[in-house]
């Protein structure tokens, strides 16, 4: 080889390896950047093309009544997702679950257009839809189970259990006031694509699913299911008689501040919230003010007499029902004319003018003080969301006429709730009692996690001046001629006041001379006061003054409440102990075995199919041997025999469903 040749072959070999050391270069750095430099951000990328995930909301808690009635639960319902990517015949399968589900087939070829791996179709859909979508087997199209809240009383209590949305979060009254309570730990869902585009679930590495810490509580009620029935039918009847706008109904212990009942009308239906106007599912008796109107006499003359500014015996002229104040005159209510009359007379034919003589003896000052030491002007604190603090003005802004119309529940605004409170308060021998509606929360091993025993705010009347305004409250009811005379129950005393206000009219800037509230509130028996109940009709259009329109409802509630009373509720004798403590009612013995009946299996007996899907009844129902009857569809709401009774050889239960709308 010649000396040229041989340099010609150096240089070539020299060449490629030049090239090669260059390409292993570039190679290098390309991998170190796609590894180190952009590795994180390209391994998202790869797991958005090739993992999916999903939360799964928890299921919710339950929510008892005082006796262990289930008032909100939780069942498992379908959801429908699509995988666009894996749908081939868009057209026929946005026809098809179109046609399934009552959605317009447009919406569904949105969602099979997209670009990405998850779309939701459909949430919580009822098992008979889900049953005929499994059954296509359409490629791309799934079903997930998804927990879904359920109130199998339907209306019961709806504006204090108020509702959950579909995350499981709650959006109103006790579902969202402890919802850090009833709520669970969400689950993460990730799965995967093997070769051939099986899905394959894939392990979460968050911490989710069942290693994650779950402290979420069911909750037990103050409220009776009973008591609560009962109040609701009479105040819806009551409203379709008089025509009224609505109402609320308010029943309280007020030994112990619980509440057994509270009603506003009209209802919704909690199963199906998002079809009612936000007005409709607002709780009016803690969110809504009103001028009270006679109902509010009771404190102011409670408060000269704990004052001892008047006596039982005093004489109050009424001015033969014209009474001068600041250039305005002060009639009686429907034009009634009064001479003297007693302190007793004055509230039991509701004397406007009377009331007045009595206020100006208690002074603006006085008269300001103790309508907060009842609690008017400020929030009682109860466990429900939205609540009103009510007005009450300075008194250093009232004027002489202003003083004199909140002498008789004019131009002093109040809600029901502080009103029940009240007069819980003098039926209670003078103590205040902060209400409340839970009365204890409980983990699912049946454990009472917290309490929330009775709290007494304050003292505002002596046992004396409690004792005697008492008394003057049940000539109110009992006494010839009394205003609330319609409120009388045989062979039990009851102390009370009827109440007709006028709205205020925004438009005219004036009260009302025909839109009214009209009202009344009592306690039972007078001489042991143990339940207290308030009444209120908005706006009646015919028995439009409280003791023709809102005594009536509080005997027939009374009354049918007395009637249950061995099966609801014990009308219990209550040891007293010193001013300021409270009486400790929750038996925890009683709480736990409740939520072992809900929750433990017992084989030998029936067990507790409300809000069950037809198809877990059966389920269940064959793995024990039950012969089960069925009626209606939806989800299970009643059954019988009842949960817990032994199970015998050739005896069905029947259960009975309801879609719940």
């Amino acid at each position: 080889m010649s000396a040229k040749s041989g340099k010609w072959l150096r240089f070539r070999v020299v060449s490629i390896l030049i090239f090669f050391l260059v390409l292993y270069v570039a190679l290098a750095s390309r991998a170190f950047q796609l590894q180190v430099v952009s590795g994180e951000t390209l391994g998202k990328l790869a797991d958005r093309q090739h993992k999916k995930s999903l939360t799964l909301y928890p299921e919710r808690r339950f929510i008892f009544d005082r006796n262990g009635q289930k008032l909100a639960a939780t069942i498992m319902a379908d959801s429908v997702y699509v995988d666009p990517s894996s749908v081939e015949e868009h057209r026929k399968v946005s026809s098809k679950l179109a046609s399934i589900l009552g959605v317009k087939r447009q919406k569904i070829v949105e969602a099979l257009s997209n670009k990405g791996r998850f779309r939701w179709i459909a949430r919580q859909i009822s098992p008979v839809r889900a049953e005929r979508i499994r059954a296509l087997k359409l490629k791309g199209v799934h079903l997930i189970q998804e927990p879904k809240r359920f109130y199998p009383h339907m209306e019961m209590a709806c504006h204090v259990l108020g509702f959950a949305g579909l995350d499981s979060t709650g959006l109103e009254g006790l579902e969202v006031k402890y919802d850090e309570y009833l709520k669970g730990v969400p689950e993460e869902v990730v799965w995967g694509r093997d070769a051939r585009g099986h899905k394959i679930y894939l392990s979460d590495n968050s911490g989710g699913g069942s290693t994650v810490d779950d402290r979420s509580c069911s909750l037990f009620l103050t409220i009776d299911s009973k008591i609560q029935y009962i109040v609701e039918s009479q105040l819806r009847d009551a409203v379709e008689r008089t025509g009224a706008k609505g109402g609320s109904v308010i029943v309280m212990d007020p030994r112990t501040g619980e509440v057994l009942a509270m009603a506003n009308e009209p209802m919704f239906n909690p199963n199906t919230f998002s079809i009612y106007p936000a007005d409709a599912r607002r709780n009016r008796a803690v969110t809504d003010c009103f001028d009270p109107g006679s109902v509010f006499k009771p404190f102011v003359a409670a408060a000269a007499l704990e004052e001892g500014l008047i006596t039982e015996s005093d004489m109050f002229d009424c001015e033969n029902g014209y009474y001068k104040v600041e250039n305005k005159v002060i009639h009686e209510a429907q034009n009634k004319k009064f001479q003297e009359l007693t302190l007793s007379e004055v509230l039991k034919y509701s004397s406007n003018i009377g009331m007045v003589k009595i206020a100006e003896r208690l002074g603006k000052e006085r008269f300001h003080y103790y309508a907060t030491m009842f609690g008017f002007g400020s929030k009682t604190e109860i466990d429900l969301p939205g609540e009103s603090s009510g007005i009450l003005r300075a008194p250093s802004g009232w004027r002489d006429i202003d003083f004199a119309t909140m002498a008789f529940g004019q131009g002093v605004s109040v809600t029901a709730i502080q009103l029940a409170g009240a007069m819980s308060a003098i039926a209670n021998g003078g103590i205040l009692m902060k209400p409340h509606i839970v009365r204890c929360l409980v983990d699912k091993k049946g454990s009472v996690v917290r309490e929330f025993e009775p709290v007494a705010v304050r003292r505002v009347l002596s046992t004396e001046t409690s004792r005697k305004i008492t008394s003057i409250l049940t000539d109110v009811v009992e006494g010839e001629g009394g205003t609330g005379k319609n409120a009388r129950i045989v062979n039990i005393s009851v102390a009370g006041k009827t109440g007709t206000s006028q709205k205020f009219d925004f438009y005219s800037g004036r009260y009302s001379s025909k839109k009214v509230a009209a009202s009344f509130m009592g306690f039972f028996p007078a001489e042991d006061p143990q339940m207290v109940i308030l009444v209120i009709l908005d706006e009646p259009k015919t028995h439009r003054w409280g003791g023709a329109a809102a005594a009536p409802v509080f005997k027939k509630v009374s009354e049918q409440i007395l009637r249950c009373s061995n099966d609801s509720m014990e009308l219990r004798e209550v040891a007293t102990g010193e001013e300021g403590e409270g009486v400790r009612i929750i038996q925890t013995s009683a709480v736990t075995e409740i939520l072992y009946r809900n929750t433990e299996v017992d084989e030998s007996a029936i067990p507790d199919f409300e809000g069950m899907s037809i198809r877990e009844v059966l389920r269940i129902s064959q793995s024990r041997g039950i012969d089960v009857n069925i009626a209606g569809s939806g989800w299970a709401v009643s059954q019988n025999p009842a949960p817990g009774v032994r199970i015998e050889e050739n005896r069905p239960c029947y259960v009975l469903f309801d879609r719940g709308v």
